[in-house]
Formats: C-alpha cells, structure tokens, sequence
C-alpha cells in the first residue's frame, strides 16, 4: 500500500456508543453511533476526515489558497474554511444563496474563520462561477487548489477507507454501516475500506439528494480511483455499492415531518443532536428501514453520525424542528 501525504489533526479515533433506549424503542435491531461529529475541528463532521488528506495535498502543491463550494449552511465549506485557518491558507468560498442581513450558524462561521465568501443565487450557475472565481485566482498568484464539492475526490475519499480501519481495531461487531450520502466521498471511502481492511458487513449509504442510479455508478467510479492512489488495482462495480434513494425526493435541505421527526427521536432518547440536512435524513431513512422489517432484529446497525448540528441553528431550521 502506497504511502499517502496526510495531516494529523482530527480527534482519532472517534468513539463508538450504544443507543439503547433508541435500540428498544425501534424493539431492534441493535444501534451504534460512530460519532464523526467529534472529530473535531470546528465542531467537527465528515469532512475532517477528508481534509487532513486533501490539505496535505495542498500543502505539498505549494497552494497559499483553498478554494470550494457548496450550499450556504454548507458542512463542508465550514470544516474547509477552518482548515485553512489552521495552515494559515487563503480560503474563498462560492455558496448557493442570498447573503442574510445577519449570518448564522455555519455561514457565521465561515466568516469568523476569515474566508471570503462569493455568493451564487442558482445552483445551476455555481460550477462556473467556481471555475471562474478559480480562474482569477491563478491569475492573481494567489496559488489556489480546489477542495471538490464536499471533499469528495480519490484524495478525499480515502479519509473514510483509513476511517474502516480505525473502525476494526476498535474491536466492534457491526453487521452495517449506514450513514448519509450525496457527493459520493464518504461512501466511496467507506466502500474502498470495506474491501481493503476486511469488513465483512454490509455499506448502506441512504442518499439526500441524489439518485440510485447516479449513487451507484458515481461511488464505485470514486472508490476505483481512491483505490488506486493506495496502489490497489480494485475494479469497482455500480452492483458493488449499496444506495437508497427512497427519502430524498423532497429534494436537498428540505424539511420534512420525517426528519423533523428523526432528529426530535435522537434527541428525546439518546441525548443526541443530529442536523436536519444529511444526519437527520439518513436517520429518518434509518428508523423507516427498521419499522419496515429490512434488517433483522438480531444485528447490529452502526450508523455513522457525520455531524453537521451547526444547521440546526440556521434561521432556515431553527423555528422548523
């Protein structure tokens, strides 16, 4: 296995906790939680993960400044704008939205952590806008390196495939890993480490915004490529992957009485805040998968918590949960 730049600076290993009374509530199967949320660095998440790969590719390019994108309460941009203050980098961000008379949550942030925010009104238009904003960069010396829409590259994908190992020196049974999916990095780590690292359960990833079809080819693709960089000649297959997409058709950031519902379940039971985007859609998903009779009563469903609570304190949710 090749050895692969990386920076030390998420709290690893996050730990693993029982969710008993959520467990008997459900009457099974067994809950786990593995709290990515405390990874960290800026209140923590997935991204964290990601980014002590994808800055320490920055670093080693030479790069003075990160560039990403996202939605304006984005999880991602707010763990990569504090990165950047951590390395002492430039960090411009292009966001979809209108910018607030009064920023909350993760766009307050954002701007604590100094990054210079570009707003996009239609998500349509972000890409260019990004490539442009990248454009001017380079042009102005600047040396900038783009951090891929959720971190999800082979770069950024192989923070999840090493997140499987930690996994199995924690010596813990699970016979699935469920967790939210959208652009794809996460799962494609979590798909590349199930075959490099041994981990004989099941990969659900339940998506927020995209399709089946999308997920499946998009995610064995990413999860071929990461594999390479570790110097793994692994061919992966769209029926390599496992997705469902039954609980995005609200559509992203949408608000429904189900994940209004699953984040008020986690909290009144276990104590647990999850946020009302990606954590509270995968567990909506989660708790209808279970009521429906698709994991049998005697396994055990570790369910990754990606973080993301910022967004429970955004004007768009905080009235709404």
């Amino acid at each position: 296995m090749k050895e692969i730049p990386r920076l030390n600076f998420a709290h690893l290993p996050t730990c693993i906790e029982e969710l008993p009374r959520l467990t008997e509530y459900l009457n099974g199967p067994r809950i786990l939680v593995k709290r990515d949320d405390q990874t960290g660095l800026a209140f923590g998440g997935n991204k964290t993960r990601k980014l002590e790969f994808l800055v320490a590719e920055a670093l080693e390019q030479g790069a003075r400044t990160l560039i990403s994108a996202g939605a304006l309460q984005s999880n991602h941009c707010r763990q990569t704008a504090a990165a950047a203050a951590r390395f002492g980098l430039d960090c411009t961000l292009v966001l979809t939205g209108e910018m607030p008379d009064q920023p909350s949550a993760n766009l307050l942030l954002d701007e604590m952590f100094g990054a210079e925010i570009v707003t996009v009104s239609d998500r349509a238009d972000r890409d260019r806008t990004l490539q442009e904003t990248f454009d001017w960069a380079v042009a102005a010396g600047r040396k900038p390196y783009l951090v891929p829409y959720g971190g999800s590259s082979p770069t950024g994908a192989l923070g999840y495939a090493f997140a499987v190992k930690e996994f199995m020196e924690q010596n813990v049974h699970a016979d699935w890993m469920v967790f939210g999916t959208s652009s794809g990095g996460t799962h494609a780590g979590l798909v590349l480490g199930q075959r490099v690292f041994g981990f004989k359960g099941k990969v659900l990833g339940i998506s927020i915004d995209e399709s089946e079809e999308w997920l499946k080819a998009h995610v064995a693709a990413l999860a071929s490529s990461a594999g390479e960089k570790l110097g793994e000649q692994i061919q992966f297959t769209p029926a390599d992957v496992l997705a469902n997409a039954d609980y995005c058709r609200a559509g992203y950031g949408v608000l429904t009485e189900a994940e209004r519902a699953a984040v008020r379940l986690f909290a009144k039971l276990e104590g647990l805040l999850l946020d009302p985007v990606y954590t509270g859609r995968a567990a909506a998903g989660l708790v209808d998968l279970i009521r429906k009779g698709f994991f049998r009563k005697d396994e055990t469903i570790l369910f990754w918590h990606t973080g993301g609570q910022p967004a429970l304190f955004a004007e768009k949710y905080a009235n709404r949960i």
